[in-house]
């Protein structure tokens, strides 16, 4: 008997251990996606924000601190723009929305309340997605002003990527929401050129016979997308040195088979296919975060998802962040690999970029799925893998500047405490969230010690669950931490 209870404790001690070793920094993103998504025009302004801020609060309680949220789907708006009409996914004949909202606005303001990121994640090229709206397109359309600026490719329309006047009008449109919006990012997402269709050649032809200069088309076209992506993070940094800019890429760089140092599968290549130089990209600091798409099981044929994984710590993630893109129906409805008995893939894969030392971090697609508990992932995350919360990786390339301590720690009533608001100044340091630590009594202060955080709030004040000594630190825009503040007691 006492042999079985032994057995009991020490497993009981070990899934403890295992629930709480989650680190103290992670990004934690989910994507939503509004292009093909067609609950946004069905439903009313009350309906709209009712129903994002179920999306929010579901993905805060399964501990998500990112939400990459598509404001941009093909060259028209989920915001309100001079440039761009709004979106085809939102409202009909570019028209505002009746009542009138911003979604953007919106989920900045609702995203920060809840401690969590928003980044503004907007595709370059695309301006249709099928024949039909192509020839619906509004009358203040940028394709229909200037249509000699597009190209038609596999039913589907594009800005030309390799005229300097589409990637300067990308630009404004940065430029824009940039000036107007207080996100937390930009974000690209893997469509740059247009991915291949079978026996059609993209029709650039004219584009390269004047700028091409002697360059084999297929390194011009990987120039246009280096100049773009350089320009749009110039323009972000000279705007707002905080706001950070990343992208996320189709998962294969290049095969092995092409290059010596490419991956060890057999599938479409970002640099060949997409003309998407991604490491090129990071080596220059032109990115702040790469956030490639592995979406297939851990032991695929063609493109493995624990090869990849690999590939890319050891390849990218070295001075800027690298965060994994997950599919959530690819790790929810697969069974681990044997050993594990384990039903899905989600231990495995979460356990890898935890770690491996170059990867900070995951971001699920669709967040929609998360949201709607495929495969029961959000209790997985909620009760275990992001069962304790996480302050987003610092970007000391942006900013080493720690913000200033939080000052007049008190007592609001019985077991809880509030403090002095930060001034926000137009910063870096501008103080965007809280977070709060709990020891016991006779444990040394430290912040960094395993599951003392508690809570990240934008709140300056916070409700005691249990008895202990607190301490806070505030939170700057691109997560600097303060020291602690002074210790306050709750009986």
């Amino acid at each position: 008997m006492r042999f079985f209870l032994s057995v009991i404790i020490l497993l009981a001690s070990l899934a403890a251990q295992a629930q709480s070793a989650q680190p103290k920094r992670e990004f934690r993103g989910a994507w939503l996606h509004t292009v093909f998504q067609g609950q946004y025009k069905a439903q009313t302004t009350a309906q709209n924000k009712a129903y994002l801020i179920r999306q929010l609060d579901s993905l805060q309680a399964m501990g998500v601190n990112a939400v990459i949220f598509q404001v941009r789907p093909q060259a028209d708006a989920f915001y309100a723009s001079e440039l761009e009409p709004w979106s085809v996914y939102l409202t009909n004949g570019g028209k505002a929305p009746v009542p009138y909202w911003d979604p953007l606005e919106f989920m900045v303001e609702e995203s920060h309340k809840r401690g969590m990121e928003l980044h503004a994640w907007l595709n370059p090229y695309r301006i249709t997605s099928n024949t039909k709206q192509s020839k619906s397109l509004p009358a203040n359309h940028i394709a229909r002003k200037y249509p000699s600026r597009c190209l038609e490719y596999g039913g589907k329309m594009y800005f030309d990527p390799g005229l300097p006047e589409n990637r300067e009008f990308i630009g404004k449109v940065v430029d824009d929401i940039v000036a107007r919006y207080d996100i937390d990012g930009i974000h690209f997402d893997d469509y740059f050129y247009p991915y291949p269709v079978p026996g059609k050649q993209f029709p650039d032809d004219k584009s390269f016979a004047r700028y091409g200069k002697g360059m084999k088309r297929a390194d011009w076209r990987r120039k246009n997308v280096d100049i773009l992506i350089e320009d749009i993070n110039r323009r972000i940094k000279a705007a707002k040195p905080w706001v950070r800019f990343g992208v996320s890429p189709f998962g294969i760089y290049r095969n092995k088979k092409t290059d010596p140092n490419g991956s060890d599968t057999n599938g479409l290549e970002n640099y060949d296919a997409l003309y998407a130089d991604v490491l090129l990209w990071e080596r220059e600091g032109w990115v702040d975060y790469l956030m490639p798409q592995l979406y297939w099981e851990l032991e695929h044929k063609s493109a493995s998802y624990l090869v990849l994984v690999e590939w890319w710590n050891k390849m990218a993630g070295a001075s800027r962040h690298l965060y994994i893109g997950q599919d959530v129906a690819r790790t929810m409805d697969k069974a681990d690999i044997a050993p594990s008995k384990e039903r899905n893939q989600l231990k495995t894969k979460i356990e890898h970029t935890r770690r491996l030392p170059n990867i900070q971090g995951n971001c699920w697609w669709p967040g929609y799925a998360l949201t709607r508990n495929h495969g029961k992932v959000a209790d997985a995350l909620a009760g275990d893998f992001q069962s304790q919360p996480a302050l987003a990786p610092a970007c000391p390339w942006l900013s080493a500047v720690l913000p200033a301590p939080v000052e007049g720690l008190r007592p609001a009533s019985e077991n809880s405490f509030k403090w002095k608001a930060a001034e926000r100044k137009g910063a870096a340091t501008d103080v965007m969230k809280y977070a709060v630590y709990r020891f016991e009594s006779r444990v040394e202060i430290d912040i960094e010690r395993e599951g003392a955080l508690v809570a990240v709030t934008a709140q300056p004040e916070f409700t005691a669950s249990q008895p202990g000594v607190y301490v806070v630190t505030a939170v700057d825009r691109v997560n600097n931490e303060s020291e602690p503040s002074a210790p306050i007691v709750v009986q």
